[in-house]
């Protein structure tokens, strides 16, 4: 045993742990290996080797080395890397790193094979059949197929004999993908930025883009001509493409099939174990070449990634906030650094960060100022509900209502956009004024008029709309208030029985193949009117889809934090930007109590370039990204007495730093989750200073109690 072997765990360990090699085992860095920990047997991954001459303890072996593919060096680069921004235990990335790893395997598959017996008869069909088995190993059906015979002609030279049936592991294996194929034709503005990206291909090494175009603009096309010139650059270069939602997966995956003629490993929540397995593999091994995921597909073990594409780069999506908290966004950008790819973030409303980057320079800016073929923009109105207010108990008001009887009477759709899911956010007791929560937890129940109960978004708990108050005992007393999406659904039908209306939010749309059905159908013109969250809001083309409603374009704007104005400034532009994508004319109504606002006003004018000039002054002022960093603390308890202190003693510890200010602790908003008490601190640092090594430093210097939970937020996005 000369050797010494690191073996990083997918576990919250702060560091490797070292095992000693046993002789004739030859591990080389990025084997996959069995390692034992306390009495059981882990899955790890070997980071370092060292030679082990002496030591003041013996060391466990490692147990086994298994047959699965190594993690490559730009992959472990990228969960050290990750672990330490995130000032979190490496074993969290890991994790994530591994998670197709871990998946089961597909079942193996039946193959057939010539054993060398000759068949009794010859016939022209069974000798088919025979040739074609002996070019590859193929399943029956499959090589009926092949061979153009039916399948009892295979099932009888089984029978005779002639024909073998064995079982083999399934390989991981997608179709390469053609790049003799050409390409949507492009406008001018759409070559000029895919040449630029080719160019920026062709220097190699690390280099980051912004594709910033307006909806509809094409980008798709745009970003699919730079990986058609990535895979061209190297046989076993790989494409990935990060998509904030999973809605939006089936769309690109059938544009991805189409330009290569090859369908691309397909990686979110959705995918089922097996299949999850299959593309980690493929990857892993070059047998997939191009990827189409959610943010985790970033941690796939690639072999040779050339590009990244991260799509709808602004989304909020792309912030993993439970567990290893991370932003896709920014790690896509490190990523494609330790990898050296290109990396081209695309969005018709870009970040801030993203924007700022590009305006000094760190990423190259190429815009796409119009719309693809004759489709222009949709006009924007606001609607004022002070002036024009719905109808006591609707919330579609005279205007909206006006605006959609028309687009009916022309044959074309209606989107009615609320990012608010189920059929109201609060229900309340007349008779006492108690609100609905959760309980141990203070976020609202929120109706859902489908299945009859009362759900909180935030912990999953659901019950049944009780028939009387569980707090004063009250009966029929529990109402609803304000409007969620099945419930301007409701009114719409009310108004317009002759419609055909749908509903698309994740509470109606469980999974990939029902948004796709969805999106097809409204595609098609099989839906009138659409009621809509934020799932329906981007990256989706309907050619008939002519009137956007966005029925409280104030939503966003309450409660606030510091992105508030930034991203309804974000989904507004993306919702109204669904209307008029082909040859007719789009038009938007925004229904708003605000029509003052800075959001609004730039919305209606279209001036996008006025408002991020205003918003980018007041963060400038403040020193709040991109102009500066900012982490959050939550700590959290169930004993409140015991967490005050801790957070007291954690205020006391915090160091001294130039350019870092501490402010807290303070209750959080949400101050009570699954019965745990939470206290928030937010920390602002000057953009030269390393404020990973900061809450790094921190953290070692306090010790939590056991019932205490720390988790640390560099770059938040929620301030709940």
């Amino acid at each position: 045993m000369s050797r010494i072997a690191s073996v990083l765990l997918p576990m919250p360990l702060p560091e490797a742990f070292d095992y000693a090699e046993p002789e004739g085992m030859a591990l080389a860095v990025g084997d996959q290996v069995a390692a034992p920990l306390g009495p059981r047997l882990l899955r790890g991954v070997v980071v370092a080797l060292r030679e082990g001459a002496g030591g003041n303890r013996p060391l466990k072996p490692v147990a086994e080395r298994l047959d699965e593919p190594p993690l490559p060096p730009g992959t472990i680069a990228f969960v050290e890397w990750a672990a330490r921004y995130a000032v979190d235990a490496p074993g969290g990335p890991l994790a994530i790193a591994l998670r197709g790893a871990r998946c089961p395997k597909p079942r193996p598959v039946k193959v057939v094979e010539p054993t060398g017996v000759q068949p009794a008869r010859p016939t022209p069909a069974r000798l088919k059949v025979i040739e074609t088995a002996k070019a590859t190993p193929m399943s029956p059906a499959d090589l009926a197929r092949a061979a153009g015979v039916s399948s009892g002609v295979v099932k009888g030279l089984v029978e005779e004999g002639v024909l073998a049936v064995r079982l083999v592991e399934a390989v991981a294996r997608f179709d390469e993908p053609d790049l003799s194929r050409r390409g949507s034709e492009l406008n001018p503005s759409q070559a000029a930025a895919a040449e630029a990206l080719k160019a920026m291909l062709a220097e190699g090494g690390y280099k980051a883009a912004l594709l910033d175009g307006v909806t509809g603009s094409g980008k798709t096309e745009v970003y699919l001509e730079a990986a058609a010139a990535a895979l061209a650059s190297d046989p076993a270069a790989q494409v990935l493409i990060l998509l904030p939602e999973i809605a939006l997966t089936q769309a690109v995956i059938g544009r991805v099939a189409a330009r290569f003629g090859a369908g691309p490993g397909e990686w979110h929540s959705d995918v089922a174990p097996p299949a999850r397995r299959r593309v980690w593999e493929a990857v892993a091994t070059g047998r997939c070449r191009i990827v189409v995921g959610a943010r985790s597909a970033l941690f796939l073990p690639f072999r040779n990634l050339r590009l990244i594409v991260v799509d709808e780069e602004h989304d909020s999506s792309f912030k993993q906030e439970e567990g290893f908290i991370y932003h896709a966004r920014d790690l896509a950008v490190v990523r494609g650094k330790i990898e050296n790819a290109a990396v081209v973030l695309a969005s018709a409303t870009p970040s801030l960060e993203s924007l700022r980057n590009a305006e000094t320079g760190r990423y190259r800016w190429l815009r796409l100022s119009a719309r693809h073929g004759i489709a222009r923009l949709p006009d924007i109105e606001l609607i004022d509900l002070r002036q024009t207010p719905p109808e006591p108990g609707r919330w579609l008001s005279p205007p909206l209502v006006a605006a959609m009887r028309e687009t009916l009477d022309r044959g074309e759709q209606t989107l009615l956009f609320l990012n608010r899911r189920g059929y109201a956010p609060l229900v309340l007791c007349r008779a006492c004024g108690e609100r609905m929560t959760a309980p141990d937890t203070d976020s609202w129940l929120v109706e859902h008029r489908y299945s009859g109960r009362l759900v909180c978004h935030l912990t999953g708990f659901s019950m049944p709309k009780p028939q009387a108050c569980p707090h004063c005992g009250a009966k029929d007393s529990l109402v609803s208030i304000g409007p969620g999406v099945e419930r301007v659904e409701e009114e719409a039908r009310l108004l317009f029985p002759d419609a055909r209306v749908a509903v698309f939010s994740s509470d109606t749309v469980f999974d990939a193949r029902e948004a796709r059905r969805l999106v097809e159908s409204m595609a098609a013109g099989e839906i009138d009117i659409l009621v809509a969250t934020q799932a329906a809001a981007k990256g989706h083309n309907f050619p008939k889809l002519t009137l956007v409603g966005v029925v409280d374009a104030d939503l966003g704007l309450r409660g606030g934090d510091l992105r508030a104005a930034e991203r309804t400034y974000q989904l507004l532009a993306q919702a109204t930007g669904r209307a008029g994508r082909r040859d007719r004319p789009g038009k938007a109504l925004l229904q708003t109590y605000a029509p003052d606002h800075a959001v609004m006003q730039a919305l209606a004018a279209q001036d996008r370039d006025a408002f991020v000039s205003a918003e980018m002054e007041e963060r400038a002022f403040a020193k709040l990204p991109p102009f500066g960093r900012l982490a959050a603390v939550i700590a959290s308890g169930t004993d409140p007495g015991q967490l005050d202190a801790f957070v007291r003693a954690m205020a006391e510890a915090a160091p001294n730093a130039e350019g870092v200010e501490v402010y807290g602790p303070a209750d959080a908003p949400l101050g009570l989750v699954r019965g745990r008490r939470r206290k928030r601190f937010l920390v602002r640092a000057d953009r030269n200073v390393d404020l990973s090594a900061y809450m790094a430093t921190w953290r070692a210097r306090v010790r939590p109690p056991a019932s205490v939970r720390v988790a640390i937020d560099i770059d938040p996005y929620s301030f709940l």
